[in-house]
């Protein structure tokens, strides 16, 4: 490199490039996560430090970590409430499509469903329900239960036993431990 005179310009120049080396830029991206990682990042930080923290250092760690707290209670609450959104949107979706499904049902009951397309469709609209949880209640000889059941008719029927379901007049639905509508059934006196 070319020498062009003062050399004491040259080393204080030098001096400052050295300075300068060190300095982060503005413009770099600082955020490299989410926010409690970099809650968590400043905590452990913090923990390494050896020197004991004074007063208002104490005070902005209790500050951060009431902070860190608040943010993942807060978190856990948005997941908590979106889940409970969709499951409210899922039942409500099911409920209207139940006078299809009874169509269906009663198509199939006839004969009409036995082959051909609209068994088809019929077929894949049942795995998709199925898919979304949704299950049939229309069992014959299981004990009558009125959270599931609803009696129209009380009446004896050959080959089932006293308060079991002896006949399913319309199918019922649940979508896990959820009722969405009972099976409305005969049930018998015994025999």
């Amino acid at each position: 490199m070319p020498h062009h005179g003062n050399d004491e310009a040259h080393e204080h120049g030098q001096e400052h490039a050295h300075e300068h080396e060190e300095v982060t830029p503005v413009d770099e991206p600082h955020d490299d996560g989410d926010a409690l990682a970099q809650a968590e990042a400043i905590l452990n930080e913090a923990a390494a430090d050896t020197a004991a923290p004074t007063g208002r250092e104490a005070e902005l760690r209790e500050d951060l970590l009431r902070l860190q707290a608040e943010y993942v209670n807060y978190r856990k609450r948005v997941e908590r409430d979106r889940e409970a959104v969709r499951e409210l949107a899922v039942q409500s979706v099911l409920s209207h499509l139940l006078p299809v499904l009874d169509d269906i049902e009663a198509g199939r009951a006839a004969g009409d469903l036995g082959e051909g397309p609209f068994a088809a469709i019929a077929n894949k609209l049942d795995g998709v329900l199925a898919g979304l949880g949704l299950e049939r209640i229309a069992e014959v000889g299981v004990e009558f239960d009125p959270n599931v059941h609803e009696a129209l008719l009380q009446q004896p029927v050959p080959g089932v036993p006293a308060d079991h379901v002896g006949q399913v007049l319309r199918n019922g639905y649940r979508k896990g431990e959820r009722i969405i509508r009972a099976a409305q059934v005969i049930v018998s006196t015994g025999e």
